[in-house]
């Protein structure tokens, strides 16, 4: 301050005598009042001494104690999740604050205290969180022991920073495939569910009886009432057979057809007997009926045709078959049907002609080929 004063004052004389135009004596004598005022001006605002010093007093300002940091770092406590037998990990700083205490108060650990305190509130949280929740439990902790409260017995108040809460890596992976697990049971028991509700909408409901059957079906296909008709039949075999039943009366007769129509007007052969291969036109009306139509359909069956070169030998050897095990009059039938020799005209010993020159005590019919053996 003196400095100031003592720069500022010399300037504003020098600024005067230029301004006046001073001789030159008068510059020396401002040069020699400048030192003057300084010591007038330190003079003036220097501090008084003391009568008596500072540290010789009763009660000297001694310096401030450093404060003692009352804290303590507790790592990897167990504590309880909602899930038995999965338990958190938590670490903490816990810091607390002795209060005032009665004289005749017995000594505490004020450190032991504090911890359990803490622990107590955290345990709180955590008991009601799932073990898979341990990002969002911290928060909630970081919040919940934020605050200085005071502990049971009212000797300390504590509180806790930098928490940390963690799930152990195996817990995390054994949770993560429950979880994987209990998904997947989910949708399986949805679709199982959905399964069910469909049976018993078309066992209850739409295969209820024929009548219900027709009408599911004529819903899906409007407009096509001549295929309705067409398919009462099927439609009530196939309501029937859904509830284990025979076929109601009023639609047996509808059930018997041999074929079922197909849209290009033909029939699967394997619905008939004996229908694979070329199946017989009917017979005109001024033409003879077979009376053994059903040799016919084996012979459809096995794919000959009536100009077929082979059909006369087949015929001969089924009609020998025939007559092995007993059926002579399917043989006479069938041997007629394709101008083998009948019964009657077979030449024999009381035939009344004349003996071939193969015939003889010893004659016989020819030995059968290797094909008939």
């Amino acid at each position: 301050m003196t400095l100031f004063v003592t720069v500022l004052l010399g300037m504003i004389l020098v600024i005067l005598g230029l301004c006046a135009d001073w001789p030159r004596w008068a510059w020396p004598a401002l040069a020699a009042l400048l030192p003057a005022v300084a010591a007038v001006t330190h003079r003036i605002l220097a501090p008084a001494r003391e009568a008596f010093p500072r540290e010789l007093l009763p009660d000297p300002d001694l310096p401030l104690p450093e404060p003692i940091r009352q804290e303590q770092r507790v790592a990897h406590v167990a504590l309880p999740s909602s899930v038995a037998d999965y338990d958190f990990s938590f670490s903490a700083t816990v810091r607390w604050l002795v209060l005032n205490a009665p004289e005749d108060a017995p000594y505490v650990n004020p450190a032991g205290l504090a911890v359990e305190a803490v622990l107590q509130r955290a345990r709180l949280v955590a008991v009601q969180q799932p073990p898979h929740r341990s990002a969002f439990t911290q928060h909630q902790l970081d919040g919940a022991l934020a605050t200085m409260r005071p502990e049971a017995t009212g000797r300390v108040m504590a509180m806790a920073q930098d928490v940390s809460l963690t799930l152990p890596e195996s817990d995390r992976e054994r949770l993560a495939k429950l979880s994987g697990v209990r998904k997947d049971e989910d949708v399986w028991e949805h679709e199982r569910n959905y399964e069910r509700s469909k049976r018993s909408y078309l066992t209850e409901d739409v295969l209820k009886d024929a009548g219900s059957a027709v009408v599911w079906w004529l819903s899906r296909n409007e407009g096509e009432v001549e295929g309705a008709v067409d398919r009462i039949g099927v439609l009530a075999r196939l309501s029937a057979a859904a509830r284990n039943e025979e076929v109601p009366p009023p639609f047996d007769r509808l059930t018997s057809t041999p074929g079922i129509p197909y849209p290009d007007e033909e029939e699967y052969l394997w619905h008939r007997p004996f229908s694979a291969g070329r199946v017989p036109s009917p017979p005109a009306e001024d033409t003879v009926t077979d009376p053994y139509p059903t040799f016919d359909s084996v012979l459809a069956w096995f794919g000959f045709s009536d100009d077929d070169a082979d059909v006369q030998l087949f015929s001969e050897r089924v009609a020998k078959l025939a007559e092995v095990h007993g059926r002579s009059e399917a043989a006479d039938a069938i041997k007629s049907r394709f101008g083998g020799p009948g019964p009657e005209e077979d030449d024999g010993p009381d035939s009344g002609g004349e003996a071939g020159p193969g015939d003889g005590p010893g004659a016989g019919p020819p030995p059968p080929d290797a094909h008939d053996r």
